[in-house]
């Protein structure tokens, strides 16, 4: 699972892309997570939090040149993630930004490894498994309470209030909230409000047959019921 924190990009009004402040990576295997951050970096090269914003720059190149070293490390792996299909937010937004702080060729992950949960829900459930916002709504669908996340409009002001480990929390929250989702597929108890009966006019066990050799679905399933025998539990 990854995700990642960022300027908002809807404040910007240069047309540049907005500035990485964390990245959170966590293994579905182990639940472990590796994170990246500017205000870890600050800390390793002796500045303090009031001076994250004059070395800006630095800060965020080496910590986007630590990440995409770690992701062509583990290109071969699955890369689960939430909406990160452009260059508004995305794995080509952070792209760019290695590119335009200096940073020569960074990395490219294929395609093929890349899963947007957000879809993979869609193709799932449909459209309507849950209210808009669709993520808020399935996690008060689910009962699901993260602790330290952050929605759009606070993580806007937490950047502008340079609050840069408040972010981070929030990020390493959500790759949390991901795999709480995907447990949840796997063991077929995610509550949504979409029905396969309502939407095809047939019954769950015709709808069972239909989905279950989906590549998704299957997809869902190896990934989770490989960890389950060993997976014990995990903090939100």
């Amino acid at each position: 699972m990854i995700h990642y924190s960022c300027e908002s990009f809807y404040n910007i009004v240069d047309g540049r892309t907005p500035r990485v402040t964390s990245i959170a990576v966590r293994y579905l295997s182990s639940a472990q997570t590796k994170s990246f951050s500017i205000h870890k970096i600050a800390e390793v090269r002796g500045f303090s939090l009031e001076e994250i914003d004059l070395n800006y720059d630095s800060l965020e190149k080496e910590m986007l040149d630590e990440f995409f070293s770690f992701m062509e490390a583990h290109r071969t792996f699955s890369w689960i993630h939430w909406n990160m299909r452009d260059i508004s937010y995305g794995f080509e937004a952070l792209k760019h930004r290695a590119i335009v702080l200096g940073i020569r060729r960074p990395f490219e992950l294929p395609d093929n490894v890349k899963f947007d949960l957000a879809r993979i829900l869609i193709d799932l459930y449909g459209k309507n498994y849950a209210d808009h916002p669709r993520l808020p709504s399935l996690l008060k669908q689910n009962d699901i309470l993260p602790k330290n996340w952050l929605d759009g409009e606070d993580e806007a002001r937490a950047f502008e209030e340079k609050e840069f480990v408040k972010l981070h929390q929030s990020t390493l929250s959500k790759v949390s909230v991901f795999e709480n989702i995907l447990v949840l597929i796997a063991e077929n108890r995610l509550k949504n409000k979409s029905s396969f009966a309502d939407r095809n006019g047939i019954g769950p066990q015709a709808v069972y047959e239909s989905i279950k050799d989906h590549w998704l679905f299957v997809l869902v399933s190896l990934i989770v019921g490989a960890i389950l025998s060993s997976f014990i539990g995990y903090i939100i």
